[in-house]
C-alpha cells in the first residue's frame, strides 16, 4: 500500500484497512460505522423493505452525519413500523405527530411527511413493476461501477449522470427528497455502485 493510499484508509477494531470515511478517529471508531462499512455499504440490497429503509435514512441524514442517523436507526425503525411501505403509506395524521413527538428520530417535518408520501409512491412502483427492487436493478443501463486500482477519496463521486437520472424517475413517480447527491448515496448504500477504495479489505475492483 503507498503512503498516499494509506492516508486515505484507516485502521480499526481487527486492524483491516478500510475507506477513510468509516472513521474519523482511527483511534477511538465508531463500532457502528465500521460495522455499517464492513457488512452493509455497496453490498447489493434485493429486499423492498430494506431499500425504503435505506432511501428514507438517506433523505433523512441530509445536513447530517451519517453516525447521527446509525445511532438513531432502532429508533427509526421502530417509528415508522420496520419501513414496510405498504405500513407506513398508511400513516395517519395521529401517526405523523406521534412522529414529530419522538424524540429518537430527527423530527423533521418536511423529511417525515415525504418518507411517508414516498412509501406510498413506491408502492405505485412496486404494482407497475413488480417490486421496488426490479424497479432500480433493471433499469437501463444499471450495472454495478467499481473504482479502478488508482483510485483516491477524490474520484470518489458526490453524484453522477446516473444518479442525477434515477432521481429525476424518482421524483416522476411522486418521491421527494430524492436529490442527485441523496440518491447517489443511497446508490453506495444498496450495491448500485461500489465505492470501496483501493487498499480497503471490501475493495473488489473493476470486472
Amino acid at each position: 500500500m503507498t503512503d498516499a493510499l494509506s492516508a486515505r484508509t484507516v485502521r480499526v477494531i481487527d486492524d483491516r484497512p478500510r475507506c477513510w470515511w468509516s472513521s474519523n478517529d482511527p483511534s477511538n471508531p465508531d463500532p457502528l460505522m465500521v460495522a455499517y462499512h464492513d457488512a452493509e455499504w455497496g453490498i447489493a440490497v434485493h429486499d423492498d423493505v430494506e431499500l425504503f429503509e435505506r432511501l428514507a435514512l438517506e433523505s433523512f441524514q441530509a445536513g447530517l452525519s451519517w453516525s447521527t442517523i446509525l445511532r438513531k436507526r432502532e429508533a427509526f425503525r421502530q417509528a415508522f413500523r420496520g419501513f414496510d411501505p405498504a405500513v407506513v403509506a398508511a400513516f395517519s395524521s395521529r401517526d405523523r405527530a406521534r412522529l414529530m413527538a419522538d424524540a429518537g428520530i430527527v423530527r423533521n417535518a418536511a423529511k417525515i411527511d415525504a418518507t411517508i408520501g414516498n412509501a406510498a409512491a413506491i408502492r405505485a412502483i412496486q404494482a407497475a413493476f413488480g417490486s421496488f427492487d426490479r424497479y432500480l436493478f433493471a433499469r437501463p443501463g444499471v450495472h454495478v461501477s467499481r473504482l479502478p486500482a488508482t483510485a483516491t477519496s477524490a474520484d470518489v463521486p458526490a453524484t453522477t449522470p446516473a444518479a442525477t437520472a434515477l432521481s429525476a424517475d424518482l421524483r416522476r413517480h411522486g418521491l421527494r427528497f430524492v436529490g442527485p447527491t441523496i440518491v447517489y448515496a443511497f446508490m453506495q448504500s444498496v450495491g448500485l455502485v461500489d465505492d470501496h477504495l483501493p487498499g480497503c479489505f471490501r475493495y473488489i475492483g473493476p470486472r
